[in-house]
Order: C-alpha cells, then structure tokens, then sequence
C-alpha cells in the first residue's frame, strides 16, 4: 500500500514527465484550446458599456474557468470508466501540461548561454521571446535582469502554484488554475480595452496565486542555504526575509514582488527599475540591496533557487496533504 495518496503520487509521476520531455510541440496543449475560448468569447462579449463589459468580463471568467474545469474531469472519468489505466494517463499527462519546468530553465539557459559568450543579440533576441519588454538596446545587466525577473515571478505561475492546486484537487483543479492564469495573461490588462472586461480575470489571478506566491518565497528563501559560500552570503540570506516582506508589498503585483523580492535580497542584486514598452517607459519600484553588479552567473543561481524552490515547495505540500488525510 502506498504512503502517499494517488493525487500526489501522480504529481511526482507529471513533474517527471514535464522533465523529461516538457512541453512537445507535435501534442496539442490544454492551455492553446483555452485560449481560443478566451480570443473567441472576448471578440464576442468585449463591447458596449462599462458596465456591462464588467458584467461579461465575469461571465466570461466563470464559463473558461468552470469550463475547463469540467472538461477535465470528464475526460478523466470518462477514461477511467473505460479502464483505470486510461484513467491514470490521462490525468498524467494532462497534470504534466500544467506545469514549465523545463520550459522555464531552457528559457533561462537560452539566454544565459550566448550572453556568457558575448553574444548580445543572440542574448536579447532570447529574452524577447519571454518579455514584453523592448530588448534591442539592452545590455549585460540588464538582459540579466530581466531574466532573473522573469525565472523569479514565472516560479510561482509555471510551477508552484499548478503543483499546490494539482495536488489540491488533480487534474481538474490544476487545468482550472492554468485558465485562470491564461485570463490573466489575455485579458487581465489596465489598459482602455480590458480594464473592464479584464477585471476579473486579473483578480481571480490575484487570488489564486496570493498563497502560492508568498510560500514560494520561503521555500527559496530555504533553498538559498544551499547556495551560501555559492553566491549568496551567510548576512544576505539571514536579512532576506525580512527584507522581502518589507520590499514585495512594493511591486505593481500583489504577487509577484515576492519571488522577485527574494531572489534580488538572497543574491545581493537590484531588480525593478524602468522597463521600455514599445518606447514607453514604464518604473517599477527596486527591489534588493543592489550590492552585487548583476551579470550571466546571477541566471544560473536563480536557476538553482528556482530548483530548489519548487522541489522544497512540492516536499511540503505532500507532507503537509499527508498529514491531513
């Protein structure tokens, strides 16, 4: 008899899968048919008043959500009914969709290997396909930045929180969380189109993600004392803590700041500062003490916090449903 339950035992099976093989483009995603919803429902839905594209906006929410939800379980059940091992692929592989391991560490290897080399456009051009931020005249430093930003603020919506909901409830609940996500990231913008329309898409997102983010924090907070004597020293990581609940509050993101937060205090760089957007500059509050220049060498610790961040994350939360049951 196993000591774990089911659902966390085939969490451990997608994490291994998305390891191996990560996100194959030949097989066709959960999140793509999500988002042709969303692009379908929002064409539809997105006019008149404001009132009443808030009013749709959270309709649109409720169906995409509630939606995929459903479709999820019914295809595991459905699967199941017809044997048990269909059952159990089906929910693996559907599990392994929701999270980006190797997606998120390839995305910051891509770009820490031809800046390592000097290669500046190749670097840039890397990072582009991960931001939105404008990248032809980037620097070292500042290609660094936005790499380690977005392995920090992605830790948390790429992999935490689908782990934490995946164990939570499965499948189904984990797809239902990558909907969320995917809203947010369509339509959750404070822009003249979706400020209302988006509204709450971006607040779901706020919600589903407020725990996952600030236990992510301490997980890589716990992970940096691996890396002491490795990048990060035994001053920086007894002051990270504390230094992240002062400077997350900080960030545009209710969310985000934290991983980013923690990364900047427990590496000793600065992150935030003021990003371009189609030529528009846009500041963001700084993050961390700025002690140390940030260079190639600051995206693979942050590859090796991220690691250890999700790995501790996913040990605790295990435990902790154990415990529970």
């Amino acid at each position: 008899m196993s000591l774990l339950p089911a659902s966390v035992t085939l969490v451990a099976l997608a994490i291994v899968l998305d390891l191996i093989v990560g996100d194959p483009r030949a097989l066709p995603h959960p999140v793509v048919i999500i988002g042709r919803g969303i692009s379908a429902l929002e064409r539809r839905w997105n006019h008149g008043s404001a009132q009443y594209r808030r009013a749709m906006g959270f309709l649109l929410t409720a169906v995409i959500v509630l939606g995929t939800f459903t479709a999820a379980w019914l295809v595991v059940t459905l699967l199941t009914q017809l044997h048990p091992w269909l059952g159990l692929a089906a929910e693996l592989w559907l599990l392994a969709t929701t999270l980006a391991i190797k997606g998120l560490a390839e995305a910051g290897k891509a770009i820490a290997q031809p800046l390592a080399q000097g290669d500046l456009a190749a670097a840039r051009h890397a990072l582009s396909m991960v931001v939105g931020r404008d990248t032809d005249s980037l620097d070292e430093p500042e290609i660094t930045r936005g790499a380690v930003e977005t392995v920090a603020e992605n830790t948390v919506d790429g992999i935490t929180s689908p782990l934490l909901f995946a164990v939570i409830g499965g499948a189904p609940l984990a797809l239902a969380y990558k909907a969320i996500n995917t809203l947010d990231s369509m339509v959750g913008y404070r822009n003249e189109r979706y400020a209302d329309f988006g509204y709450a898409s971006a607040k779901l997102d706020d919600i589903a993600n407020w725990l996952p983010a600030r236990l992510t924090a301490l997980c890589l907070w716990l992970a940096g004392s691996g890396l002491i004597g490795r990048g990060v020293t035994v001053s920086r990581w007894r002051g990270a803590l504390a230094a992240t609940c002062r400077q997350a509050p900080r960030h545009p993101s209710p969310n985000a700041g934290w991983p980013e937060a923690m990364v900047a205090n427990l590496l000793g760089v600065q992150l935030g500062g003021i990003n371009f957007y189609q030529g528009v500059a846009s500041h963001r509050a700084t993050l961390g003490s700025g002690q140390m220049p940030l260079n190639v060498a600051h995206i693979s610790m942050t590859l090796q916090l991220m690691h250890g961040g999700w790995l501790l994350f996913f040990t605790l939360a295990a435990l902790t449903l154990w415990g529970l049951r």
